[in-house]
Formats: structure tokens, C-alpha cells, sequence
């Protein structure tokens, strides 16, 4: 059986023949430059017109796919393929004008778990850093679904993904906060916090703190909903994240404090308790361990200046600066790879597995035509 597909093996040698200095420099053939074309053209796809065919299956009811034997494993691969698309901020834009974004986001009101998941997922990717879908999100009524799951969902993951969802959605966007606190966001946040899932707890925290960062009249919600205790709280968990992330939300609140705000005497007290705690379990630290809490040591130490006007006991241990901690590491990675900020045009390489031949989420019978790249396709990440 003939074997399908381009030959890669035939257009890496090809390549390196006329790459490796070996050999001086020639014009093309018309036949090796119609060979080459092809064997790049077979590989790739037109993004959009793809995400075109993607909408029209959204746009599907349910039972329609149902009875073409669409399963939800196949509407979780489609999304996860349209996740990879949307990298690109001018394809998470697009989506909107080719009529992508509503049925997307009715997927998050879906009555399978995995695909409400998936979809918030997807949601999180389009409106990252991206005012634009920010607001298409917002007025075509994005937010109340979202909220909907992160508050009430009974699967802990849909929770976590829609609440990184709605932490994307609302960064940078007014109305967004607003709606946050208008559908009483923070009393959500509450339950996060109260949640024994970890990666819940610190998308939480990640929120709280940023929102406390942008907003200090919020001090007075998170103070009234009790969230200070159970900061305090999660400070002494076993997860070193959620500890530095709680401490980081205390830090904030501190500060708030100290620009005119009383604080609660009996609170003052609990955190000098904890923060002398973590002082105790860092001096036990291995040299090892104190290296991966160097964020924490630092936090602990300002958290105590800040509430007590005097330096942490770590700065006369010698555990708040260790040597070396001083001098910045050397910048070496940077010089060979691109920071982690979303592409404005597509990246041709995909995180599939190149080796794995997957045929395309179809409502005929028959399969879709070869298509030739006008535009690409980038890599996705969510974190967290």
C-alpha cells in the first residue's frame, strides 16, 4: 500500500543538498519548485476557511450530530482544535465575524461536563490580552454563562476553567469587574477558597490579588466576606503556590491598611502567629528548600514590615537574602526563545502529533477538499 501524505523523507534530503554549503547555489527547476510546493501545501490548511467548518458544526444542534455519530470526544477534539487556531489574536478576532463566537460560547451551557470545560478553556485563549474579544465576549453575553459555571457548576474542573475564563475576561476591563461584582463574584471567590481542589484555591487567590491590586475600595467586600482569616489560612498550606499567593493577598489588604484604614487588633495578632510560624518552618529549610521559597521568604519578610514597622527575624538570620540571591542570573534563554506574548499573525507549527493522520470533524459523508495555507495556525498553552 502506497504510503499517503508528502514525502519528508524525499524534502529533508532535498533540503540539506541545497542548505549545507556543499554545493553552490542554482535557480530552481520548475519541476523541483512544483515538487516543493506541493509537499508543503499537502501539510497545511487554510485556518479560516477550517474555522469556518468548525462554526458550522457549533451551529449544529446537538441531536444533529448525535445522529450523524458526532460523539463529545469528537466536539472536545474540534474545540481543542480551534483553541490552537485562536492562538493567533487576529483568528481569536475573526471567530466573532464568522459567527463562531455565540455557538461557542452556548458549549458552555453544554450537558457534558468535559465540553462546558473545553469551551471555557477556548474562551480563556480568544479574550487573553485581547481588549478587542474582551468586549465582542461581553456583549454577546459571554459573561453570564461563565459566572454561571464558576459559581454553581457541580464539576470542580468546569468551576476552575470557567473562573480562569472570567480572570481573562474581566484583567484590563472595567465593565467586566463591574459585572463581577454586581453577579457577587467575590462570595464565589469565597467558595473557591474554601475548596479542597488546590488548583482552584490558586486561580482564587490570583484573582483576589489582583483585583485588591486595581481596586483598594474592594479591601472593604473581601474584609466584610471575612476572606483575611481564611488567607491566613491557606498561608500555612501544603502547596507552596497557594501559600505565596494567600501571602501576596495579606501583603495587599496590609497595605490598604496602612493607607488610613484601622485594623482588626485580633487579626494583628493572627498574622504575627502565622508569619512567625513560616519564619520557623523557613529556618528548619535544607539550603535546597530555601532556594525554592526565595519568593516566600520574601513575602513573609514584607508582610511583617508592613504590619509591624520593623524588619522580619529572617534579615538577622541571614535566610532573607542567601548568597548569590543578590546577583540576577544570567539572561540566557531569552536569547534563543520568544517570550510567551500572543502572535498577531499564525504560527505554521501545531501541537499535534504529526505522526497521528486525524480526519476532520465532518457533517457529510464525504471528506473535505485538500486546502492550501493562506494563513496558519499557532500553538496553544493555562494555565495553571
Amino acid at each position: 500500500m502506497a504510503k499517503e501524505g508528502p514525502n519528508w523523507d524525499g524534502l529533508l534530503k532535498w533540503s540539506i543538498a541545497h542548505s549545507d554549503g556543499t554545493s553552490p547555489t542554482r535557480n530552481l527547476s520548475e519541476e523541483d519548485r512544483k515538487w516543493f510546493m506541493e509537499a508543503m501545501q499537502a501539510q497545511t490548511i487554510d485556518v479560516v476557511k477550517r474555522m469556518k467548518e468548525i462554526t458550522l458544526v457549533m451551529q449544529t444542534p446537538e441531536q444533529v450530530l448525535k445522529d450523524q455519530g458526532v460523539t463529545p470526544a469528537d466536539i472536545e477534539d474540534m474545540l481543542e482544535e480551534l483553541q490552537e487556531h485562536v492562538e493567533s489574536i487576529d483568528m481569536a478576532n475573526d471567530l466573532h465575524s464568522i459567527g463562531g463566537l455565540v455557538p461557542l460560547l452556548g458549549y458552555l451551557k453544554n450537558s457534558h461536563a468535559n465540553i462546558r470545560a473545553m469551551a471555557a478553556d477556548v474562551v480563556t485563549t480568544i479574550v487573553q490580552n485581547n481588549p478587542r474579544s474582551q468586549q465582542l465576549v461581553m456583549e454577546a453575553n459571554g459573561f453570564e454563562p461563565l459566572i454561571s459555571n464558576f459559581s454553581s457548576d457541580p464539576d470542580v474542573t468546569v468551576r476552575t476553567k470557567a473562573l480562569g475564563a472570567i480572570s481573562s475576561l474581566i484583567r484590563h476591563n472595567k465593565p467586566g469587574i463591574t459585572a463581577f461584582r454586581l453577579a457577587n463574584g467575590y462570595a464565589a471567590l469565597k467558595d473557591a477558597l474554601a475548596s479542597e481542589n488546590v488548583r482552584f484555591q490558586r486561580k482564587a487567590l490570583n484573582l483576589i490579588h489582583y483585583l485588591l491590586h486595581e481596586n483598594n475600595s474592594d479591601c472593604n467586600i473581601v474584609n466584610e466576606l471575612g476572606f483575611p482569616r481564611m488567607l491566613m489560612h491557606l498561608a500555612s498550606s501544603e502547596d507552596s503556590d497557594v501559600r505565596e499567593a494567600a501571602l501576596r493577598g495579606l501583603l495587599q489588604l496590609a497595605h490598604n491598611a496602612k493607607d488610613g484604614k484601622d485594623g482588626n487588633e485580633k487579626d494583628s495578632v493572627k498574622i504575627k502567629q502565622l508569619l512567625q510560624e513560616r519564619i520557623n518552618n523557613i529556618s528548619l529549610m535544607s539550603a535546597e528548600d530555601l532556594g525554592v521559597v526565595r519568593e516566600e521568604r520574601q513575602l513573609v519578610d514584607s508582610l511583617w514590615s508592613t504590619c509591624f514597622n520593623e524588619p522580619s527575624s529572617l534579615r538577622e538570620k541571614g535566610l532573607l537574602v542567601l548568597p548569590g540571591e543578590d546577583v540576577p542570573p544570567p539572561d540566557v534563554a531569552s536569547k534563543y526563545f520568544e517570550p510567551p506574548f500572543r502572535f498577531s499573525t499564525a504560527n505554521p507549527f501545531s501541537k499535534k502529533d504529526p505522526e497521528k493522520n486525524e480526519i476532520p470533524l465532518l457533517l457529510g459523508s464525504g471528506p473535505f477538499p485538500t486546502y492550501t495555507n493562506n494563513q496558519g495556525s499557532n500553538k496553544g498553552d493555562a494555565s495553571s
